[in-house]
């Protein structure tokens, strides 16, 4: 229970020092390691509008935050991900899902992504900040030949109509959320 009146960022700290996994003990080997080694360089990169910290104390599953790009229709907009790591990590991808519902031609409803480098065009010198960073841009520039929502990639046409339903549904879903 005093975990959870953690703030992420210290309990962040407190699983990379632990080298926490699912079942609460050592780090399992590399993979850990590698985990630790990408959250320190995340925390420590600067980049704006990313961010992500183990979910508690499991170094193997965490919580990211992505904030829509300046000059997109996502500007001001913020994103929960889940990020899970496989135990094959990083010669695995992650699986990386929305949790705040998002209204995108690549994102379906249950906020499964469809990315390349989150399937097919997977390498092991990607890390959290570039699958971060590519999910960020992908809101601002999306495949549209690739949709898993036609009905976003439809109205992607026209700008103007998206950004409005775009701020309608974010608005209820968020408000939604709320407690």
């Amino acid at each position: 229970m005093a975990s959870q009146n953690r703030d992420p960022a210290s309990a962040s700290v407190a699983a990379a020092r632990k080298g926490a996994e699912p079942s609460g003990g050592a780090a399992r080997g590399p993979v850990g390691k590698r985990l630790q080694q990408e959250l320190m360089t995340l925390m420590m990169s600067g980049d704006k509008g990313i961010s992500a910290f183990p979910e508690s104390d499991n170094l193997f599953k965490w919580v990211g935050t992505i904030h829509g790009a300046a000059g997109t229709v996502y500007e001001d907009l913020r994103y929960k991900l889940s990020l899970e790591f496989p135990s094959g990590y990083p010669y695995n991808a992650p699986t990386v899902k929305f949790l705040t519902p998002c209204y995108h031609p690549n994102v379906d409803t249950q906020g499964n992504i469809c990315l390349d480098i989150l399937k097919d065009k997977w390498s092991a010198l990607y890390d959290v900040r570039t699958i971060l960073l590519s999910i960020q841009s992908l809101l601002g520039e999306p495949n549209i030949d690739s949709p898993l929502n036609t009905h976003a990639a439809e109205l992607w046409k026209n700008p103007t109509a998206f950004k409005k339903y775009l701020q309608e549904t974010y608005s209820k879903q968020v408000s939604s959320q709320d407690p």
